[in-house]
């Protein structure tokens, strides 16, 4: 399977300058190592590391200056490590999901499944499955690339049909978040959508207040208030529960997953990585509503097949909102703006993609075939001496760093949405609903957009 990648990369060897060839792949790499760390740090959303990378540009501009680099290469570059950072990080945390219990928005409907392997003594084969799912959607994304084009622009333009009816397919998603919490929740009966309503009506109204807030760095660096908001609602939130309940680990055993249905493994990465394209176009819905839509679709499956079809969801919507920017020119992740701000996107009007997107593929395919073994890599490792970890010490250690992150980046705004938001987190974690639900803070401002 790598190798099918590799001969992908070969082939874009073509289209491409040779030292730019080699300056970009040198730079993936180094996003590819920086995604497996950002992947390591709990409750670390991608957006957030998005948007602390795109406030370092100018640092980065500086330590890129000695090659001579064009500023268009330059910017190309920065994008280049910016989307293998994404791309890696989607396959590694998993790691503190299962470990730690600890998700980013993407991985928290994983934990449950992940974090019950991991009480039998299997952590590492949760760890396993995760990437395997992630490195199947790379798969299938590839092949997807130029039929995704073709349906969601000329000849069947369904990107048109979509926008047209935003706000009743908005309405759709969040009509099914509320409905699926019969299932979903770990609180039953009617009280689990009620809850569920309740959280997405908070969520809603905290963003329509604060995401036309001004933030205001005490050291000058740009950012926006989507910052504290996210890192409040997926990851302050996580690390303060975490600190409540610390699970007893037993140890583990370092055995290889066994897929014993092959067929039902394939159907799982498909059914993912089919509700991560669709995500991809949605705006304001991410990777953690497509794995409602994913799961919906799925039906009844193992903890195991769950895990596949989440982690598929994840990185094909983090590798196809990368051709839906060239294709609709809309930016509907914070790599993605971020990317938008950075090299001038070139719609993809004709048959052979536009250089700049052929650029970008090659992080793509570098980060997505090297994560897979290093994902197994680190998780086997840290199967082998998790009960030798700190949860508390690591835990408290990232609490502090994001607060510090987000008084650096946004000031004292920010932290005071910071507190607002982690509040708001931590509702449906004690409620027993799940806290994708939070991501009404984008989807409702958006609904009334299109409304």
């Amino acid at each position: 399977m790598i190798s099918k990648h590799f001969h992908i990369t070969f082939y874009l060897v073509r289209w491409l300058k040779l030292h730019e060839f080699f300056v970009i792949v040198f730079f993936s790499l180094l996003g590819l190592i920086v995604g497996c760390v950002t992947g390591l740090i709990p409750g670390l959303h991608v957006n957030t590391i998005s948007l602390i990378l795109f406030s370092s540009v100018g640092q980065i501009a500086l330590l890129l200056r000695p090659l001579s680099l064009s500023d268009s290469l330059m910017m190309t570059t920065i994008s280049s490590f910016i989307v293998s950072v994404a791309i890696a990080h989607t396959f590694v945390n998993i790691i503190p999901a299962t470990f730690l219990g600890a998700p980013d928005e993407e991985t928290a409907l994983s934990v449950l499944p992940a974090h019950k392997l991991l009480l039998e003594g299997k952590g590492y084969e949760a760890v396993a499955l995760s990437a395997l799912g992630s490195f199947g959607a790379i798969i299938f994304s590839t092949a997807l690339i130029f039929p995704f084009k073709f349906v969601l622009s000329r000849p069947l333009d369904l990107y048109s049909i979509l926008n047209n009816n935003m706000f009743w397919i908005l309405l759709a998603i969040v009509i099914l978040m509320i409905a699926t919490e019969r299932r979903g929740g770990r609180c039953a009966g009617i009280r689990a959508p009620l809850y569920a309503l309740s959280v997405i009506i908070l969520s809603g109204v905290f963003g329509i207040i604060v995401l036309d807030m001004p933030v205001d760095s005490p050291v000058s660096l740009s950012s926006t208030v989507l910052f504290p908001a996210l890192a409040g609602l997926f990851g302050m939130s996580t690390q303060i529960h975490s600190l409540i309940s610390e699970p007893v680990i037993k140890e583990q055993d370092i055995e290889e997953p066994k897929i014993f249905n092959k067929k039902s493994t394939t159907l799982s990465i498909v059914t993912g990585a089919s509700a991560g394209a669709l995500v991809s176009v949605i705006p304001g819905v991410t990777s953690a509503i497509g794995t409602i839509i994913a799961m919906t679709t799925r039906g009844k499956t193992d903890e195991r097949q769950t895990i596949v079809t989440l982690s598929a969801v994840n990185t094909a919507c983090a590798f196809l909102v990368i051709i839906a920017l060239f294709v609709i020119l809309k930016a509907r992740s914070g790599v993605t703006i971020v990317i938008s701000s950075l090299i001038h996107i070139e719609e993809w009007s004709r048959i052979s993609p536009p250089i700049q997107l052929i650029y970008l593929l090659i992080p793509i395919v570098v980060a997505g075939s090297l994560s897979y073994p290093l994902t197994c890599f680190i998780g086997r490792k840290i199967a082998k001496h998790i009960n030798r970890i700190s949860y508390r010490t690591i835990i408290k250690i990232t609490i502090v760093m994001l607060s510090l992150l987000v008084f650096v980046f946004t000031g004292f705004i920010g932290l005071i949405v910071l507190s607002v938001a982690t509040s708001i987190g931590l509702i449906p974690i004690f409620l027993g609903v799940r806290r994708s639900n939070c991501m009404s803070v984008l989807i409702v401002p958006l609904m009334l957009h299109f409304l």
